[in-house]
């Protein structure tokens, strides 16, 4: 399977089973898409007749392409279908917990997926006791995985920071008795971040992510607190501190584009004259009749604004000034395995969220959902056909994925995207989809045009 397609002046084809990436002229790039569907000869004859070039020069390129072909780098046989179907049914060993250690919020963000921090249910702060419990059963369930990772989560987790720091220390404790390295991470909506939770982050989380939805006008449409009033000119000074302090670790400016704001790249933009440089935009997800949710008039926009923001990174790759995207990073050699790529994040095997009473969901966008209840940190996970129906998604597993080109890149996509827009976690989230194909490609063409790979007729 090849997927053929053309960025700012590039002729890209992609072998998916194979992870090649070739960059042709225009001759190539025509006769590689004819290739499999015509006969030779006729293959021959088009690009004579089409590119003005002669039959030794047909002749040549369709004997390259053979080459390719032969070397496994066009058109590689699909070997990992076989993988995919039991893969995650024979990996049921732990090493990723999302602790929701506040079930409250101090904002009020009105497309918040968990119903403003309290999942649809009580408000309440995780105790030290059930904290400590998760983490020893994270431990005694993580079987041969060495590096286990813990996100404080809420709501907003600074919200209980006394009994983050508490954790983070036991943690540590506990990761050295077993022969474990825990990363840990805190997702914040930087309301309460200050010197001392600043300081303490860079130097115990592994990565943190800070929520910012760009603009000012943008931002305080949605992020508001209980009162009403914007969040923007509370949090970003004490987001640019903290980054200022942050060193070269990991962290991620992330915010939620939506209906209102499809043009999310000049929200981007401000984040970079904010001084931010790892940034993340992540598409809304929300009920269709939502005022936020994207519509079908806003994805040519979105597709224009993925582009631009492809050139904008390349642009400022030339100019010494890079940035990060969390959706166009792509490793093109020493990427994700295989397994990972057939089989996903891990959600309800692998991966689990753990609420402040200590009951378990396959990932922190189910808690709240009686029927995503697997069980909790005391009995261990209890629902194993819920355990079982998240280990049998995969790049496989959904017919409609079947002659897809970008499934070893999406692994299938994210059940609970899946569940919140068609009702089950195996159906197909087709606006996402679509978004997803068109960020991949760009991100590959960035990672083309910024990596220093000589192009097709350009001198060494």
């Amino acid at each position: 399977m090849i997927h053929c397609y053309q960025f700012e002046g590039l002729n890209i084809v992609l072998d998916v089973f194979s992870g090649s990436i070739h960059m042709t002229d225009p001759v190539a790039f025509d006769m590689i898409r004819w290739y499999e569907t015509e006969p030779a000869e006729q293959v021959i004859e088009k690009a004579v007749s089409t590119h003005n070039i002669t039959r030794d020069e047909a002749e040549e390129c369709l004997s390259d392409i053979d080459g390719l072909k032969d070397a496994g780098k066009l058109y590689a046989p699909d070997k990992y279908e076989n993988l995919a179907h039991d893969f995650r049914k024979k990996r049921f060993n732990i090493k990723a917990l999302c602790l929701h250690v506040a079930h409250t919020c101090n904002l009020n963000c009105s497309y918040c997926f968990a119903s403003q921090g309290k999942y649809h249910g009580e408000r309440a702060l995780m105790s030290l006791e059930t904290g400590k419990k998760a983490i020893d059963f994270l431990i005694e369930n993580s079987g041969f995985h060495k590096n286990l990772d813990i996100d404080f989560f809420g709501g907003e987790p600074l919200m209980n920071w006394e009994v983050c720091k508490e954790l983070v220390k036991y943690g540590r404790e506990q990761e050295k008795l077993h022969g474990k390295n825990i990363r840990f991470t805190l997702t914040t909506n930087g309301v309460l971040l200050n010197d001392e939770v600043t300081d303490f982050c860079n130097k115990e989380m592994h990565n943190v992510v800070l929520s910012l939805d760009g603009r000012k006008e943008i931002n305080d449409r949605f992020r508001v607190d209980l009162a009403g009033n914007g969040s923007y000119d509370r949090i970003v000074p004490n987001f640019q501190k903290f980054v200022a302090k942050r060193g070269d670790k990991s962290y991620y400016m992330r915010g939620t584009f939506t209906h209102f704001n499809p043009d999310f790249l000049n929200d981007i933009r401000h984040m970079l004259d904010l001084g931010f440089t790892e940034l993340s935009m992540e598409p809304v997800v929300t009920d269709p009749s939502s005022p936020s949710a994207l519509t079908e008039e806003d994805m040519p926009v979105i597709f224009s604004q993925y582009e631009d923001l492809a050139r904008l990174m390349i642009a400022r790759y030339k100019e010494g000034k890079p940035f990060t995207f969390y959706h166009y990073m792509l490793d093109l050699t020493c990427g994700p395995c295989i397994y990972k790529r057939v089989a996903g994040c891990g959600s309800g095997t692998e991966y689990l969220a753990v609420t402040p009473w200590g009951d378990l969901y396959p990932c922190h966008q189910f808690v709240g959902d009686p029927k995503y209840k697997m069980g909790d940190i005391y009995t261990g996970v209890t629902a194993t056909e819920t355990r079982d129906k998240f280990a049998s998604c995969n790049a496989y597993s959904r017919p409609e994925c079947k002659d897809c080109w970008a499934k070893l890149y999406c692994s299938g996509g994210c059940a609970a995207n899946s569940y919140h827009a068609t009702g089950d976690i195996q159906g197909v989230y087709e606006y996402g989809c679509k978004l997803f194909k068109k960020r991949i490609e760009c991100a590959i063409a960035v990672k083309l045009l910024t990596s220093g790979i000589e192009q097709p007729g350009e001198k060494a």
